[in-house]
């Protein structure tokens, strides 16, 4: 049986977290992909059938909101946010919760006014060994209130074990963001380690393992996403790839693939084994999930996808990709953005900022809304997605209609 969280019922949706219900009870294994659909008349919403709270989300929530009710007299802080989404964020803070740092490390409040009767909460990214060393010094509980998710945890002990096996760790990730930070740092314990970003730079990698680019060029490619007296020469005989969970898996694993094939033209079929790791388990299955669900979300027959989260969360951008390659699709963080059908705010992936489109809502009734949402987005802001765009029409059907009527998919 699935664990189950404690957390606030304000996250929750009596539409939105209803139909998540009614699909786990009827298919607990997760196996149906088929999006879920909403119909209000006169626009129909098809709900990705996995979406939202991940479990490690789910646990990093539990464990902030329980520090509170344990500890109301004492000063609780975070290493940074606790997960990639404003409203989660800015109500731990409304709560009392101060944050030591920013996502890109930017010092908030200095570690050297901390006690060791102060509270310090871990963030689900996990933190490197560095700052927990500086923390365990000053006297502070690292244990305790570490809401690390478990998946990167895991990601950790494969790098940790390969590492120890003589292999380099090659992570498919972003070389500041706080997980890669992590990772880069448990992992540089044992091993060599090298960050790739994308199969762009992967390719760069296999062309120096084939001999096709020099120790130079290898250096101008990859400088600072090594770790200290990394030698491509001698630590790239021997690799093994983990990846930041929130990355595209499907490019994590065709980053694998094209540094195996390498490695295959290099030494040999028979010598594989000797030069590359097998790391395949350490995919999260979370990110799997809401990415294979988006790929079979993006099947439907539709007008324009919505895909809601924080605008500086990893895992919903891969979402948003997905998305784009087949309609047009709008990246927001909140119903605010929408300014009924006249306008929408939406953060694009190529310019890195808000921009606006008008009349976004301009189709024949009924207007066909793909709906999806990344790990770190609460059930809630859907609902409230969904009520500001039902809002633009006429003859909408209630959520307790919607619901009464809501049949399973048929495959």
């Amino acid at each position: 049986m699935a664990r189950t969280f404690n957390l606030p019922s304000f996250y929750q949706s009596s539409v939105v977290s209803r139909i998540k219900e009614i699909r786990n009870q009827s298919d607990p294994l997760k196996r149906d992909l088929s999006p879920s659909l909403l119909d209000f008349g006169p626009v129909r919403f098809h709900l990705a059938r996995h979406f939202g709270f991940c479990y490690g989300v789910e646990n990093a929530i539990e464990i902030a909101y329980r520090a509170l009710d344990e500890h109301p007299d004492k000063r609780i802080f975070l290493l940074s946010e606790m997960i990639h989404n404003q409203r989660v964020n800015d109500d731990l803070k409304e709560r009392g919760m101060t944050f030591l740092r920013t996502t890109t490390g930017k010092q908030l409040f200095p570690l050297a006014e901390l006690n060791a009767d102060d509270i310090v909460i871990i963030p689900a990214f996990g933190t490197t060994l560095e700052i927990e060393e500086e923390l365990i010094q000053k006297g502070l509980d690292v244990r305790t209130y570490d809401a690390t998710c478990p998946f990167v945890e895991k990601v950790w002990r494969r790098s940790s074990q390969i590492g120890q096996s003589n292999y380099t760790v090659v992570i498919h990730g972003k070389r500041y963001h706080e997980e890669t930070q992590a990772t880069f740092s448990h992992a540089e314990k044992t091993a060599p380690v090298i960050v790739v970003r994308d199969l762009g730079e992967a390719q760069i990698l296999s062309r120096f393992i084939t001999g096709e680019i020099s120790v130079a060029q290898f250096h101008s490619a990859f400088e600072d996403r090594y770790s200290v007296e990394f030698d491509p020469e001698k630590d790239l005989v021997r690799i093994g790839v983990v990846n930041q969970t929130t990355m595209l898996a499907t490019e994590t694993k065709a980053i694998a693939e094209l540094l195996k094939t390498a490695i295959v033209d290099r030494y040999g079929t028979e010598q594989l084994g000797e030069h590359f790791a097998d790391t395949s388990d350490t995919l999260c299955y979370a990110t799997n999930e809401n990415q294979d669900a988006t790929r079979a979300l993006v099947e439907e027959e539709a007008d324009v996808a919505i895909i809601v989260g924080g605008i500086n969360s990893s895992n919903t951008s891969h979402l948003v990709e997905i998305c784009e390659d087949r309609l047009p699709s709008y990246f927001i963080s909140s119903a605010d953005q929408i300014a009924g059908s006249s306008n929408i705010k939406h953060f694009s992936l190529l310019t890195k900022r808000l921009t606006q489109t008008d009349n976004w809502l301009d189709y024949g009734t009924p207007v066909k809304v793909l709906l999806t949402a990344g790990a770190s987005c609460p059930d809630i802001i859907l609902e409230e997605v969904i009520a500001k765009i039902t809002s633009c029409f006429d003859g909408i059907r209630t959520n307790d209609d919607v619901i009464s009527t809501f049949s399973e998919p048929i495959t």
